[in-house]
């Protein structure tokens, strides 16, 4: 039996980080229908759908990808107190949701400035406008990094330091190290780099699976750098698996 499960492995084309017109930075394009249609002219079994503290169109994603055997995982990208970025991957819409409950519940007051940082767009299925986020998305939660990453795993999320090779808002350009105390699934490399490269560059943090994400924000940058997963199918049961190095599943390299 377990042999025959071996057999059912394949490669699922992934890219875990991906924005939509909600995340302030990113074009007024990233519209659910878009994201998908991109996704599937790349081949890709899996997206997640990862806007800047906020999770309000997740579900518009999942939603426009039904029946397409595309699997989109809701997620966010939490920007902790020390300005450091972290993507949470959930199992289903209600827990992105509750997480990012916790996350407005310490968000930096303010209002968006549409002019300055851009317009927040809460998109249906259909990619029509179904309001405006005004808060204020591009900035900090008072959350520390630890609190982040443990928040997510009693969601029995996955944690993911997100572009640990950029500068800005990583967890090694923010702190200058990852701590060893901070039970993260996986590190992300930006589009901007290679696995190979980053493995040398950054063989100290070895202990963590590595992967690569698009961080799209425009939707030809959709499916530009994704991850090749050994696994059994495009869920996130699999793809936890596949991180962990268990049961035959893994990251192909």
């Amino acid at each position: 039996m377990g042999e025959e499960r071996e057999k059912s492995l394949r490669i699922v084309l992934a890219d875990l980080h991906i924005h939509t017109c909600l995340s302030p930075c990113a074009t007024l394009d990233m519209t659910p229908r878009k994201i998908v249609k991109q996704a599937q002219e790349k081949k890709l079994g899996i997206i997640a759908i990862t806007d800047h503290n906020s999770a309000e169109n997740t579900r518009s994603v999942m939603a426009a990808a039904r029946h397409t055997g595309l699997c989109v995982i809701p997620g966010i990208e939490v920007t902790t107190s020390e300005e450091v970025h972290i993507v949470g991957l959930f199992e289903d819409a209600a827990d992105a949701i509750s997480m990012q409950a916790l996350v407005y519940d310490h968000l930096q007051p303010g209002e968006n400035d549409d002019d300055l940082f851009g317009i927040q767009v809460i998109a249906n299925e259909f990619d029509e406008v179904e309001g405006i986020n005004r808060r204020l998305l591009i900035g900090a939660t008072s959350l520390g990094l630890s609190e982040v990453v443990d928040a997510i795993h009693r969601l029995d999320g996955l944690a993911v330091a997100a572009h640990i090779d950029r500068e800005a808002f990583s967890v090694i350009g923010q702190l200058g190290f990852i701590p060893e105390d901070l039970a993260l699934d996986a590190v992300e490399i930006s589009r901007n780099m290679t696995l190979e490269t980053a493995q040398e560059h950054f063989k100290e943090y070895k202990r963590f699976a590595f992967v690569t994400s698009s961080d799209a924000h425009d939707v030809p940058e959709v499916g530009t750098r994704p991850t090749n997963f050994l696994m059994a199918g495009p869920e996130l049961a699999e793809l936890r698996l596949a991180l962990k190095g268990t049961g035959g599943r893994k990251i192909e390299y």
